[in-house]
């Protein structure tokens, strides 16, 4: 297909640069057989009892590190790196601007944190190797990173102690994401509850998102275009619920892209390793019937994935519906509740 195809106009002003507070009261429109205008709040109601709630627990860490190359030519130029896949205890592949200004073998220092150049490929990757290893590596990205905000919130304005707690689920545990699971950051304690106590069920899977979510389509064809691989984990338990909830006539709804990526490559089995699935128009969805995500960028491959799930003509409408109405773009922005166009 013509990545063109999923491009839309969408005025700057629309692109939230903070969530909503309370987190709750940020707006859902609910595309079903006609367009619907909620908040999250109203979730509990807007959901059927046995509905099942599917998160992702991942956990983003201070991704994003600025330090220099040293060692080559007496010249220490300015290195900014974005983490985006963990190979090993040691081991990152990364992506590094200006990537131009390294070699295989370069030696980089990101305040107290040093890594090796172990290897680069093409679109500005690397792997990197540091010197620290395990739970000393973590706890130094910890002391020299910063939170990995999407760049079109970062251009626009400079990231502050707030973000720490802002672009982190409620649910996070399982460090490794160097993007947060925005669907998943409309969620509260409070709501929580009330779901509870309307009988929706909830799960959680583990997809480390990776900085991939971020980068621009930049073939002109949907199938010249290579997904970044991310690691993701489902457990035998929770698959087991899972496929109880399907054989009982209940509703696996996925809290977010992430979440349904992981579904859907795991096809509702056991499942522990790297996925780069990519979802078109024309995908046959089999572990999820529906899907509350965040709007989404033009031209992205998670509008196309949400055009594959509720039909393209019917996304391209409902973000229509959502700029006029004001509606807020993108990870701090407003969510939609999606079924899937049958």
């Amino acid at each position: 297909m013509r990545v063109a195809d999923f491009d839309f106009e969408l005025p700057p002003d629309r692109i939230a640069l903070r969530p909503a507070v309370p987190r709750a009261a940020a707006r859902l429109l609910e595309v079903g057989q006609g367009f619907a205008d909620f908040t999250i709040a109203d979730l509990p109601r807007l959901l059927r009892a046995g509905d099942v709630l599917v998160f992702n627990n991942t956990k983003v860490i201070p991704a994003a590190l600025s330090g220099h190359r040293i060692g080559r030519l007496g010249t220490r130029p300015k290195i900014e790196v974005l983490l985006h896949l963990r190979l090993d205890k040691q081991r990152w592949l990364a992506f590094a601007k200006p990537a131009k200004k390294l070699e295989t073998g370069d030696q980089l220092q990101f305040g107290s944190l040093a890594a090796v150049v172990e290897n680069k490929s093409g679109a500005g990757e690397i792997t990197l190797s540091f010197e620290a290893s395990g739970a000393a590596l973590d706890e130094a990205l910890l002391r020299v990173g910063r939170m990995p905000l999407p760049p079109y919130i970062e251009s626009k304005r400079s990231q502050d102690e707030q973000d720490k707690s802002d672009y982190q689920t409620i649910f996070a545990t399982e460090q490794g994401a160097v993007a947060a699971p925005t669907a998943g950051l409309h969620f509260t304690p409070d709501l929580m509850a009330q779901l509870k106590a309307a009988d929706v069920g909830h799960e959680f899977v583990t997809l480390h998102v990776g900085a991939g979510t971020f980068l621009p389509v930049k073939v002109a064809d949907t199938n010249e275009h290579k997904m970044h691989a991310e690691w993701g984990e489902i457990s035998a338990e929770t698959i087991a619920r899972l496929q109880s909830a399907r054989e009982s006539g209940r509703r696996i709804i996925a809290v977010g892209t992430t979440s349904l990526r992981l579904l859907e490559a795991s096809a509702l089995q056991p499942f522990s390793g790297t996925t780069q699935i990519f979802i078109t128009p024309g995908y046959q969805f089999s572990a999820v019937d529906g899907l509350l995500t965040n709007f989404h960028l033009p031209k992205s491959t998670l509008f196309m994935l949400v055009s594959a799930f509720a039909g393209q003509a019917r996304m391209k409408a409902a973000y229509a519906h959502a700029i006029a109405a004001d509606y807020r773009f993108y990870s701090y922005g407003d969510a939609c509740l999606l079924w899937p166009q049958r």
